[in-house]
This record gives structure tokens, sequence and C-alpha cells, in this order.
């Protein structure tokens, strides 16, 4: 049985470890709200989406391309600069730009709602927010999107049209009439599952929108009513203005000579550029200094409170995989170990496969496979049962190479032993192998179901928000990186907790042991 002075000693160590993560924390906050001046020598470091097209994306060749990255690529060349094409996570934007990873976010990014947080540049691109359907979906106006599943990306601008700060009254109320409103990373996600039919809309950028449904053939259309208007801007970390200014002449410049239409005019997108037009450096010029941060303790607590459904989502997952992959292992550790070598093929192919594969890759399987290789349509409750079979069939493989491992560690002695008691195989197995096993496997099993707890963030390939994700989305709003750490120390003490108990389970196991 553990002491209290080991109990104790746990306890201490996850205190500091909160403490620490909080200063931390505190600090990056803290640091988040200094303004900075700042420019560069000789690199241009561009923050773009890289599943963005026209703007930024990789083409066939693998290279990334888009109008944004041709602008930025003009601006470097009169500036004498190298340009450096940064892929990032859209969610992860703030961080990268406030940590000083990259130099700009350069890749059609709406102004609109955002107009405090960032430095900007002029709008140079007037686009609005429209709904893409199938064609044969039925759905013919906004009206008709009530109960129905509706899909945005992440952190976009038509997300925020809808739960937005600035989200008109009418949005807000459309937003409310949806069966749901999903979030996912990338809008070919988005289009995968409009296909497949686990959602019925998706809500993006004009642009963007015209160039899917272009390059996916004629089954989607966008419906004629516009959720919203708005403008793209390049967004600079708040306070440099002094990069923002030099990066403003250069584009003014190639505006007077006419290289920005004909970039325009490249990707199809001169009857959308604005400028230089009247009101276009509206934001720019209205700029002032962001308000005061709120108190870091009721932040933290307001995060706490968002948290909270993500991390009821996370314990759903977790408990239910841990349900049916324990189990599930042991089944498979059977057939593994069966006479029929046929069986036992079985068993190792599919437990090369699961361990041999991307947990990520396996989900996206269980959840679009029916569609894709038997046309079977999706139904929006079927993501997160695919999560937990994704998750099961995953963590059973590995459980079951555990549990092999720990029928082979008893002694043949104690089958022989058996043999001569006259038990049955049953009852050998049940009496003497199992609680032998489960004492051996007792470390490893342990490690597993600590990565099962982070493992857990894994389910937003399917667009399952549970509680890292929810975290992204929180700092991504904003504009803090806050939530992750606070979501960090969720993780620690729920691994705590878990460590604890497989520790105490151990203990109790341990044969001769002291009590």
């Amino acid at each position: 049985m553990q002491s209290k002075g080991s109990f104790k000693k746990h306890l201490k160590m996850m205190l500091a470890t909160i403490l620490a993560v909080s200063v931390i924390a505190g600090c990056f906050l803290g640091c988040s709200a200094k303004k900075e001046e700042t420019t560069i020598d000789d690199k241009f470091i561009v923050g773009f989406d890289a599943e963005f097209p026209p703007y930024g994306y990789m083409d066939e060749k693998g290279e990334y391309v888009g109008f944004d990255l041709d602008l930025a690529q003009e601006v470097c060349t009169r500036n004498g600069w190298t340009l450096v094409k940064q892929p990032i996570e859209w969610a992860s934007k703030d961080m990268e730009l406030n940590s000083g990873m990259i130099d700009c976010i350069w890749n059609g990014f709406t102004m609109n709602g955002r107009e405090q947080e960032y430095t900007w540049s002029s709008a140079y691109v007037d686009n609005s927010q429209v709904v893409v359907v199938k064609k044969d979906s039925g759905i013919t106006k906004l009206s008709d999107l009530a109960g129905k599943v509706v899909v945005v990306q992440s952190d976009s601008s038509a997300l925020a049209a809808f739960e937005g700060d600035g989200a008109t009254e009418e949005n807000k109320a459309l937003a409310a009439s949806f069966k749901t409103l999903q979030q996912l990373g990338d809008y070919n996600s988005a289009f995968m599952n409009l296909e497949a039919g686990s959602a019925d809309a998706v809500c993006m950028d004009y642009g963007v929108a015209k160039y899917e449904i272009e390059s996916r053939g004629d089954k989607f259309v966008v419906l004629e009513e516009r959720v919203a208007s708005e403008a793209y801007g390049v967004g600079f970390k708040k306070g440099n203005t002094a990069l923002r200014d030099k990066v403003m002449e250069t584009l003014n410049e190639m505006l007077a000579d006419g290289t920005f239409e004909h970039i325009a005019t490249k990707w199809e997108l001169q009857d959308s550029v604005c400028l230089g037009e009247p009101g276009s450096d509206a934001v720019m010029k209205a700029e002032k200094d962001s308000e005061a941060s709120e108190a870091i303790m009721a932040k933290i607590w307001n995060i706490v409170v968002q948290l909270s459904e993500g991390m009821l989502a996370s314990l759903a997952i977790f408990v239910l995989t841990l349900l049916f992959a324990l189990p599930l292992g042991l089944v498979i550790t059977f057939v593994r170990r069966s006479r029929f070598k046929v069986l036992q093929w079985i068993a190792r192919i599919y437990i090369s496969i699961m361990r041999g594969t991307p947990l990520m890759l396996q989900l996206l399987v269980v959840f679009f496979g029916p569609y894709y290789l038997f046309g079977m349509s999706l139904s929006f409750s079927y993501r997160f049962y695919a999560v937990i079979i994704g998750f099961t069939l995953n963590y059973a493989a590995y459980f079951a190479e555990i549990y092999r491992s720990g029928i082979e560690a008893v002694p043949v002695g104690q089958y022989e032993a058996a043999a001569v008691l006259g038990y049955t195989k049953a009852q050998t197995f049940g009496k003497i192998i199992f609680p032998q096993m489960v004492k051996i496997v007792m470390p490893p099993v342990t490690n597993e179901v600590i990565t099962l707890v982070k493992d857990t963030s894994l389910a937003f390939a399917l667009a399952y928000t549970e509680m890292f994700t929810l975290a992204k989305q929180i700092a991504a709003a904003e504009t803090s990186i806050m939530p992750l750490f606070v979501a960090g120390v969720f993780y620690h003490v729920f691994n705590f907790i878990v460590a604890f108990v497989c520790e105490r389970i151990e203990k109790k196991m341990q044969f001769g042991g002291k009590s």
C-alpha cells in the first residue's frame, strides 16, 4: 500500500508544476501585451495557410504559390529581401506572429472584427462570406440551413460572422437555427465532409469557394445570399508600424506602375482588389493601443470554464476507449497465439497496420471509409462513434502485444503444474496465468493509458471538439497562449491521477510486498 508520504510527495510535485506553468503563462501573457517595433534585415517571413487557394497553397509541383505569395515576392524583390514562405497552422497564427517566428500574416487575412488585434496594412481585397452546398441538396437560400450541419474553418472569418463580437443579429439567429456549427482545420476536410453527407453546407470566403468548386467539378454551388462582406489586409504584430509602412510603401508603388493589377489578373481576382480605393486605409489610419488585459487569475478562471466542456469530451474518449480496447486486446492476443496459422497471420497483419500507420490516418479511414468504399451517407452522430472506433482499434493492437509479452513471460512450469493438478486450459489461464500476466503488464499498460490521455487531441481530425482543440480555438480567439498552458495543466493533473491509480493497483498486486 502506498504511504501517505509518497502521496504527499507526488501532490507537491504536481502543485509545483502547476505553479511553474502559471508563472510561465503569466510571463507570456505579459510579454504579448507589450508593443514592439521591429524591422527585418534580409529575410521576410510570411506566415500563411498552405490550404487556402488561390491566396496561398501547394501546387502540383510541390511549390507554394498564390496571389498573396506573388505580392509578397514582388515586395521582397523591390526591397532586396529574401522571401521565406512559412506554412502555419491557422489556429496558431497569433502565437507564430507574437513569438517572432513570422513577420506577418499574409493569406487572405480578414480585417473585420480584428481591427485592434494587429497592425494592419490597407485593405487590398474586398471579399464576402458565402455558403457552398451540394447541387442536389435542395438548399437554395440561407433560411434553408435551419436544422442543418454547417462547417467552417476554425478561427476563420466565417466563424466570426456567426459567433464573433461583430456578428450581426441576423447571423447569430441563423447560426442558432443550425443543428450544429462545426469547426474543421482546413477546407479540404470540409469538402470531404460535405461530399460524404456528414455536413450539409460549408461557409467560406468567396474567392476560395470559387476556386474549390472549379477544381472539384460540377458537384457544388454557391448560394446567392451572402453571409457577410469583409476586407483582406496584411496583419503585422501589434506595434510593428515600421515594417508595415515599408511594405505599404512598396505595395503603393506596385499599384502605381500596374504590377499589382497584373498579379491580380493572373489569379483572376482583378474584380475583387480594392487597394488604393477610398476607405481602404481606414483601419490603418484608425490605429490605437489595445485595451489593458484582464487580471491574469480572472483570465485563467474564464479559460477553465470554457475548457470544461472539452474536458468532458476528452474524458468520454478516454473512458470508452479503455472500456472497449482492453478486452478487445485480450481477444486479439488469443487470436495471435492461436494454433491456426491463418488466424495468427490475420492478427499479425492487423497489429502491424495499427502500429505502423498514424492514428490520425486511421481515424480518417474509419470516418470516411463507409462513404468512399460503399457509398454510404454519413450522419452527424457517426462522427463520435468513428472517434471511439478508431481509438479502440488502434489501442487494442498495442494492448494485444503487451498482453502477449506478459503471458509469454510466465514460466512454462506454471502450465505444467496446473496440468498435474488437473486444471483445464480455461482454469489454468483464469486462475494462474492471467493474475501473473496482469502484474507483469501493469507498467507498460500504464504508459499506454497515459499516452491515450494525450492522444485524445487527435479527435480533431474528425472535427470532434475535445479539450486541446477547444484550447486552440480559444487561444486563437483571444490571441493568447494562455489557454494552451491551462489545457496543459489539465492534462498533467489527469495523467497524475491515472498514474497514481495505476501505481496503487500495481502495489496491491505485488506478491509478498509490504502491506
